[in-house]
């Protein structure tokens, strides 16, 4: 586990009712575990500390899902209105713990194809180029999983509903780093989506 990570944070998100998909889709399996274990499991193999779950519309079912792993949990209760106030409350929770920290990075419970090393080497490219923001690039656009250095924290604090951590990317899109990542538009939002993963993953566990 690296211990250059020490100093760079984690906020894992997977606050929402998976509305259009009718079930969790934290707890969704795949390839043997459910997607926010592989989550939680992947945010540890980086060496990131701290790392916190910010949950929402689920917080009991998602922590029993992590309680063996040094991951922090938070509740959003203001969760139904969007991203940004999950990305608020994850960064005000992680700051409360008075650990010096020189960046965070953010990562989805729905992108099962995220992996310790995609995270690594975004941390690895801020640690050389020194960019307050390192993204990702898929399906046309710039998002998360990113970097976000300390520098860019008040940008984060300000972040309410909806606006999520892509439209901050954007409006620094000119002095942000980005990786490419094709996968990162694999996510399990509706049924079909969910199915396509399992087809592409050889994974018959499902609904």
């Amino acid at each position: 586990m690296p211990e250059s990570n020490k100093s760079i944070g984690l906020i894992l998100l997977a606050a929402g009712a998976s509305t259009r998909l009718g079930q969790p889709k934290q707890l969704l399996p795949y390839l043997g575990q459910t997607l926010i274990r592989r989550a939680a499991e992947t945010a540890v193999a980086t060496g990131c500390q701290p790392i916190v779950l910010v949950t929402g519309a689920l917080h009991e079912e998602l922590l029993a899902e992590v309680v063996d792993l040094p991951v922090q949990a938070v509740r959003n209760t203001a969760w139904a209105t969007g991203m940004g106030s999950s990305i608020q409350v994850g960064l005000t929770f992680m700051e409360n713990l008075g650990q010096p920290l020189q960046a965070v990075l953010v990562t989805l419970s729905d992108q099962p194809l995220v992996s310790p090393e995609l995270l690594q080497e975004l941390i690895q490219h801020h640690q050389t180029t020194q960019a307050l923001i390192v993204a990702t690039e898929y399906g046309g656009t710039h998002g998360v999983p990113a970097l976000f250095a300390a520098e860019v924290f008040p940008d984060l604090r300000e972040l309410a509903g909806n606006t999520g951590a892509r439209k901050l990317i954007a409006t620094r899109d000119a002095t942000v780093e980005v990786l490419s990542f094709p996968d990162g538009a694999i996510d399990v939002d509706t049924r079909e989506q969910y199915e396509e993963l399992l087809r592409r993953g050889g994974d018959e566990d499902g609904f």
